[in-house]
């Protein structure tokens, strides 16, 4: 009997979650959401995102999940709350997942606008370290130029420069990458950085804490990565998502459309 497990983004971010999922087993069948119609969501307020968190349960509710892997941090932020109260499954998060992770004094946080005013990641993090010292920074235009089919290098790197500099320029020691979009762009980020600043991708966390919830059988034997039992649903642009699948995972998967009714 596979798991049934739910990721959902707004757009190819979760992918980052997908694929640190399906390295470590395959005893799974995930159902992928990704609400391309209203990307990206790290610029909408926090009402906004709430409603959007209320139909993305609507969504998953006849699934019969076993667990739902929040891979955006702006929902993570925003409604926690909502996930875990109308699905009633077991929700893993990004930011408290990592919050458990994090072992330097000095942290750094990329994220998206509504994440960093949310407070979140400082609160999750001081929680569970005290006299921890945390520098956000907002990363308005990354995820837009993310999920451009072909990445923009000249436009990365000058964006890159820009959101990094006032987070070295505070002498820190980690670096956490606060959306699921950027470790898809981590080979690029860690050129940036001293090699002594740690980076931290959320996704490795989260997938942890789910393996110890949801222990891997003995019998079942890793082979590598297969996206078999995976469904890619979308809410806008199917062939585009298509075109990104492929890209990204080098696989030709089914897109299905789908409509959260919503007008946000």
């Amino acid at each position: 009997m596979k798991l049934k497990v739910g990721i959902f983004d707004s757009g190819i971010g979760g992918f980052t979650i997908l694929k640190s999922l399906l390295k470590t087993r395959k005893d799974i069948e995930v159902f992928y959401l990704a609400d391309t119609k209203r990307i990206p969501f790290g610029n909408k307020n926090s009402e906004e995102i709430r409603l959007i968190a209320k139909e993305i349960c609507t969504f998953f509710e006849d699934k019969g999940l076993d667990a739902l892997l929040i891979a955006c941090n702006t929902t993570n932020a925003c409604a926690l709350d909502i996930l875990e109260n109308n699905l009633k499954v077991p929700c893993f998060d990004l930011i408290n997942s990592v919050s458990e992770v994090i072992d330097k004094q000095i942290i750094g946080v990329l994220a998206t606008q509504t994440t960093v005013r949310s407070s979140y990641y400082k609160i999750a993090i001081n929680s569970k370290k005290e006299n921890t010292i945390i520098f956000q920074q907002e990363c308005p235009e990354f995820v837009s130029e993310i999920e451009k089919e072909k990445l923009n290098f000249v436009r990365l790197n000058y964006l890159s420069d820009l959101y990094l500099r006032p987070l070295i320029d505070k002498n820190i020691e980690e670096l956490i990458l606060g959306c699921s979009h950027y470790p898809l762009i981590y080979d690029f980020l860690r050129k940036k950085l001293d090699l002594n600043i740690r980076i931290v991708d959320p996704s490795v966390a989260l997938v942890k804490k789910f393996n110890e919830s949801f222990v891997i059988p003995e019998t079942v034997c890793y082979e590598g990565i297969s996206y078999e039992n995976v469904d890619f649903f979308v809410t806008s642009a199917k062939d585009e998502f298509f075109k990104k699948v492929k890209f990204w995972f080098e696989i030709n998967k089914e897109i299905r459309l789908v409509n959260l009714r919503s007008n946000v």
